[in-house]
């Protein structure tokens, strides 16, 4: 508890988001969106705060525990969202006969989970995250799709086969296991359980809790070690990803399971090579969502997943390829087109005047807003990246037109011609966007 004197700090688990902070969450956002188009998604989003029962039904006790809830002015019970897809369900729900299938959506957007955060192994209490879904197809194909999206946004990001590994698994290929081990119905759920957290609890406690339910550790590990060869839906998966040379990035692992309950089929995660770092990117089936949020009334097929901003973030900083994209992004979206010098400030309203053609045009331009001197305003030109300059002094309705980088200048008369002008030179005014 802080005194009454002290300064307000942020809160655990969340965070400022200073320009270069928000640069690379920006830049994300860019990327993601890029990504999607060229996959043809369509972007959507829902609310931040949603009844509590949404959650409590559908994702399972893990994510329950970590909500932020709290009884609102209107006593209902209601919870920030700590995830996305319980969301979509509902919203396909109510309205899915609106939308041709397949339906192919992506969100971004901040969550929130109350945990211990532990900022350098990328977990916060709020973070942002990409979410995209394909919901009304059951073909296979899907699968493979939303897998070499996820791979693809990857690459755009400057990361290689190096520096990532995808995942896969198949949930239902554990139910069976199980209900031939002879686990009760009843005890499905906690048995995933067990083997999702098979990689962070002791030996002796699995074992424990495996045997409790009806099987052993040493059973879960034969059928872990047999991999692909037993589970003929994953076989026809890799498949797909060859013809799309995606395999190379991939791996089975039937160790992964996915924590929310509403999984069915396929589930991946994406984990980087080199770092410790948790887990990148996780998503799969889940083909009976959709039914249960609709008491019946919808019944479609769905398979989505999730990457996150702040794993992504620390895994760009620790790549160098990565970073230099990062930076050179940040650098065309930081840097201005033009800067008018005002040599003569008996001419600055005759400048603030070219200032808006420029703008109105879509140029990127800044002046100084009190009397400077003209080197300073030069110095202050080539430190916010301008490529072209424009001079306002008594010679005015003449103006110098200055290219910074080829260190050329002409003079033209009057502001249209000004503006011409400086739109030649610019040949790409507005750079911004993916990074080869």
């Amino acid at each position: 508890m802080s005194s009454s004197g002290s300064a307000i700090q942020t809160l655990p688990g969340f965070r400022d988001f200073y320009p270069q902070e928000c640069s690379t969450r920006n830049y994300l956002f860019c990327q993601w969106r890029e990504g999607c188009r060229r996959y043809g998604f369509h972007e959507y989003e829902g609310p931040i705060l949603e009844a509590t029962d949404l959650y409590r039904k559908k994702s399972g006790d893990e994510v329950v525990d970590q909500l932020f809830a709290f009884t609102d002015k209107g006593e209902r019970d209601v919870a920030m969202r700590p995830e996305l897809t319980p969301t979509l369900a509902r919203m396909v729900a109510a309205r899915q006969r609106d939308f041709k299938k397949p339906m192919r959506w992506f969100s971004i957007g901040p969550f929130f989970r109350y945990e211990r955060p532990m900022v350098k192994k990328g977990r916060m209490r709020e973070f942002y995250q990409f979410n995209c879904d394909i919901i009304g197809e059951e073909a296979e194909g899907v699968d493979a799709e939303l897998i070499a999206l996820a791979i693809d946004l990857m690459l755009s990001l400057g990361l290689s086969e190096d520096d990532f590994v995808v995942r896969v698994s198949d949930r239902q290929a554990w139910v069976d296991f199980a209900k031939n081990e002879g686990v009760d119905e009843d005890g499905i759920d906690a048995f995933l359980q067990c083997v999702d957290k098979m990689e962070r609890e002791k030996e002796e406690v699995t074992a424990e809790r495996l045997q409790a339910l009806g099987t052993s550790l040493e059973a879960v590990r034969t059928f872990m070690e047999g991999g692909a060869a037993q589970v003929e839906r994953l076989q026809r998966l890799f498949e797909q990803l060859r013809a799309q040379e995606k395999d190379a990035y991939c791996k089975v692992d039937l160790g992964i399971v996915r924590g929310l309950a509403y999984y069915t089929g396929v589930v991946f995660e994406i984990f980087d090579k080199k770092h410790g770092l948790r887990a990148i990117a996780g998503g799969g089936r889940y083909d009976r969502l959709i039914h249960t949020l609709s008491d019946g009334k919808a019944d479609m097929p769905a398979a989505g997943f999730a990457m996150g901003d702040t794993v992504m973030s620390l895994l760009i900083d620790k790549t160098p390829e990565a970073k230099r994209r990062l930076d050179v992004w940040s650098r065309r979206q930081e840097a201005i087109d033009v800067y008018a010098v005002i040599a003569a400030e008996s001419q600055r309203h005759a400048a603030l005047a070219g200032v808006q053609q420029l703008r109105d045009a879509g140029l990127r331009v800044q002046y100084p807003f009190g009397p400077m001197k003209v080197g300073k305003q030069f110095q202050t030109a080539e430190s916010q990246g301008a490529p072209v300059a424009v001079v306002f002094g008594d010679e005015y309705p003449k103006i110098q037109v200055k290219d910074l980088e080829k260190r050329q200048e002409s003079a033209v008369e009057g502001l249209e011609a000004m503006v011409g002008t400086v739109e030649m030179l610019l040949e790409n005014p507005h750079p911004g966007g993916l990074i080869a």
